[in-house]
């Protein structure tokens, strides 16, 4: 998730506002230098929070309780018929062999993401951490592992989006169950927009079923994703049709708010209601004015939007006004 930098947090924030100097300071031989440090800083901003990754909480004795009883009441069922037919009992004691799979199956899913929450996590701020995650999500899931290469690319991505695009792309989508197939356009869709490339971003939301996950931050992130990727290429009015079913402000949605505010400032530009697009981009310039370097920075950006941005940042005493005013 994608969360707020505190002023306090010294060296970090110095350089986001030192990026932030050059992105608006306009046309020079750094420049693209400028803009790699800002994506990255951005990305640094995108590390998980503590306890993000570690897999859904699951209440394994709840789950038991509700379990047993049916399958107790068809079991009574099936022996009940046993002297009449041997079916029922056949078939009672196949859906007992497929529960018991299943359980052991999720059981076995909900460890390996809290060991891949874990690795995620213990990769730091520090490129030696990074390196020791990543040589342990090649090293210790088996070749082809989806949920592995998922977290590696969720590495890669903080400091080189192209390798983690690589390593997405390579996970072969019609093998994948829906839900996983869809977090993988999501998160492939993320570097594109991130990297200015909006139709391959498109191609990838069109396809994904939106609605349809179990947990609501998850509806919410592809909402998000999908709203900005319509918003920049030219369905804004379905994109804010979809960010108004979720509330930036809602406390539960509070990890994604800087997200959503960002989609929405998108959307609004490219709808053409500019007084939409700067209450968005004030609002994250009260989270944190570096942020609005994601629109000053980046490519294929509404030329209106990025203006804002601008005058925002300016107004913010951030960036020194003689240097806007010689570089604008």
């Amino acid at each position: 998730m994608l969360l707020g930098l505190a002023p306090s947090d010294g060296s970090r924030y110095s350089r986001g506002v030192a990026d932030l100097k050059s992105a608006i300071a306009g046309p020079s031989a750094s420049k693209k230098k400028n803009a790699a440090s800002l994506q990255r800083e951005l990305r640094e901003l995108a590390n998980p929070p503590p306890g993000a990754g570690d897999g859904p909480s699951i209440d394994l004795k709840k789950i038991a309780l509700r379990v047993l009883p049916v399958a107790l009441a068809a079991w009574l069922v099936a022996l009940g018929l046993a002297h009449w037919s041997i079916i029922p009992v056949i078939v009672a004691a196949a859906l007992t062999v497929l529960a018991v799979g299943a359980g052991v199956w999720f059981v076995g899913y909900v460890k390996k993401s809290r060991r891949l929450g874990a690795i995620l996590r213990s990769a730091g701020e520090n490129e030696q951490g990074r390196q020791d995650a990543l040589k342990q999500l090649e090293t210790g899931f088996k070749k082809g592992d989806v949920q592995a290469a998922i977290a590696r690319a969720q590495l890669q991505m903080q400091e080189d989006p192209r390798a983690g695009l690589a390593t997405l792309e390579a996970i072969d989508l019609g093998k994948q169950l829906a839900p996983v197939a869809d977090q993988v356009r999501c998160m492939r869709s993320t570097i594109h927009l991130q990297l200015g490339e909006l139709p391959e971003a498109r191609a990838l939301v069109d396809k994904m079923e939106l609605g349809k996950q179990q947990d609501v931050k998850t509806r919410a992130m592809f909402a998000v994703v999908a709203a900005e990727t319509w918003g920049r290429t030219g369905q804004a009015k379905k994109a804010i049709e979809l960010l108004d079913v979720f509330d930036p402000e809602d406390a539960e949605l509070g990890e994604m708010r800087i997200q959503m505010w960002r989609a929405r400032a998108f959307a609004a530009a490219g709808a053409g209601d500019m007084r939409a697009a700067g209450r968005a981009l004030r609002k994250l310039g009260g989270i944190n004015t570096q942020l609005l370097g994601m629109f000053i920075g980046a490519k294929k950006v509404h030329p209106m939007l990025q203006q804002e941005a601008k005058q925002l940042v300016m107004r913010s005493g951030a960036v020194p006004r003689k240097i806007v005013r010689q570089k604008m």
